[in-house]
């Protein structure tokens, strides 16, 4: 007991110490280390070819004059008015897309008469090819945000209806059983019931969706902006600037792997129930 008690006032007295070693078993598990490993090997290899295989700068530019981009165009203060652009409109439209996204989803799939009247359309919609109508929405909108956010929206949404009408359909049958058994109504099976056992469904949605989220605003910033990510990579195109070019491109895909690894923490927290995959 007393060795406990002193282990536990060092700790209390190196909280440094004990945030470092848990940091440090995170980037020791398996499939952590295994990712650091290809991001290594991946990054090395991209400034190897830029140095020594593709040279010509007006083709293809090493890791290293990438970074020394994006510092100076952090410098500048250019970089935070294009990330923030950006962000802005991937923000608000996934919020609206996940908030209609979620609800039409659980009507349509908790209501076969809904789905009747709507999945022909949903369906169409999902297979059109909406960057198309991205100019369409600027000319109605204007080259600021509001277009952004219409495209985010109208990119992002079906993934999430979708996979949460899925959801919402696939609840296993004996859950529904034994919510009658007990007397349930139809409105708190829904909420009871299918909504938490449909909120993996729903998560992966709004994974997929956030993909098509940068995609959107990109294709929105490519069309008609005067600042964001997409218009960055737009213009440095333009003036032949690829480390600009690839700084913007290499945000982008930072910003998708971020908020997919944190939507990942989010569905750990809030599925508890769900098995957790193998490790090996």
């Amino acid at each position: 007991m007393a060795q406990q008690a002193t282990m536990e006032e060092a700790h209390a007295q190196h909280p440094a110490a004990t945030a470092g070693s848990r940091a440090v078993r995170a980037l020791t598990r398996p499939r952590v280390l295994r990712s650091l490993i290809s991001l290594v090997i991946v990054l090395g290899g991209w400034e190897l070819v830029g140095q020594f295989v593709l040279t010509n700068k007006l083709f293809f530019v090493p890791l290293s004059d990438v970074l020394r981009a994006l510092v100076e165009l952090w410098e500048k203060g250019e970089l935070q008015r294009h990330i923030g652009a950006s962000f802005k409109a991937i923000g608000y439209g996934m919020a609206l897309a996940i908030v209609i996204g979620v609800a039409f989803g659980i009507v349509m799939g908790a209501s076969r008469t809904v789905a009747d009247y709507t999945e022909v359309y949903l369906n169409a919609l999902y297979s059109t090819p909406l960057v198309a109508i991205a100019p369409l929405l600027i000319l109605w909108l204007g080259i600021g945000i509001a277009s952004k956010i219409a495209v985010v929206f109208l990119i992002s949404v079906f993934p999430i209806v979708i996979s949460t009408a899925s959801g919402v359909r696939n609840v296993e049958h004996h859950y529904l059983d034994v919510a009658r058994a007990f007397g349930a109504t139809r409105n708190q099976i829904v909420a009871k019931v299918m909504i938490p056992a449909a909120l993996p469904f729903v998560l992966t949605g709004v994974r997929l969706a956030i993909g098509r989220a940068i995609v959107g605003v990109v294709v929105g910033e490519l069309f008609g902006a005067n600042a964001g990510l997409g218009y960055l990579i737009y213009t440095s195109g333009q003036t032949f600037d690829v480390p600009s070019l690839f700084a913007g491109v290499l945000c982008l895909a930072f910003a998708g792997v971020s908020l997919t690894w944190m939507l990942q923490k989010l569905e750990a927290r809030l599925v508890r129930w769900k098995p957790a995959p193998l490790e090996d």
